[in-house]
């Protein structure tokens, strides 16, 4: 089955996270890739615990990064060296390398055949930032091993991806504490 955990809402990531959890109480192996995440955020320390049932791979930056005039001038200059904001249609090179690489290296994990679970955490907004073409991901979920469940997850999941897949979550932010400034907390986002 294809799973997408999509919307604007707070858990897409947390919802992989404890699917896998249950994947492995199971016994079923996982393979569980991040994009657009460096090894910078808490859960990582724990995941890594449980190899080789499961295996974590990042393809990501230190750093987020949007289109110009995706993100107001005032929270820009608060996230100072934290954002990177590039022309719309046109990410950073490097970025795109790093991400279509780390499509590769799942490619030839399932290729493998021996996980029974694979995630690709935020690979709705590399889609949605350009960093890989719809063709590229088109192409991992067709050759994926037909017993395999997959599950994307990220804001802004593109409609031929709903439509394909066999469910779909959105999480709706209703009030968030962001909205007056409170960051990432460490444990808590981070």
């Amino acid at each position: 089955m294809l799973q997408v955990y999509t919307g604007n809402g707070k858990g897409k990531t947390t919802a992989a996270i404890g699917l896998s959890m249950r994947a492995i109480g199971a016994g079923l192996k996982v393979y569980f890739a991040q994009f657009m995440k460096s090894l910078a955020y808490s859960e990582q320390k724990i995941l890594q615990t449980y190899a080789p049932e499961l295996i974590l791979k990042t393809s990501g930056k230190p750093y987020f990064i949007a289109e110009e005039g995706m993100i107001a001038k005032d929270k820009l200059e608060a996230w100072g060296d934290d954002v990177v904001v590039f022309p719309k249609g046109k990410p950073p090179a490097d970025y795109v390398t790093m991400i279509r690489n780390g499509v590769e290296e799942v490619k030839k994990a399932a290729a493998e055949k021996k996980y029974d679970v694979v995630v690709l955490d935020e690979i709705n907004v590399a889609l949605f930032f350009g960093l890989i073409e719809k063709a590229q991901l088109q192409d991992l979920l067709d050759n994926m091993p037909p017993d395999t469940e997959v599950i994307c997850t990220g804001r802004n999941a593109p409609e031929w991806l709903l439509e394909k897949a066999d469910l779909v979550t959105e999480m709706k932010m209703v009030k968030h504490y962001y909205e007056k400034g409170v960051l990432g907390r460490k444990g808590i986002e981070d």
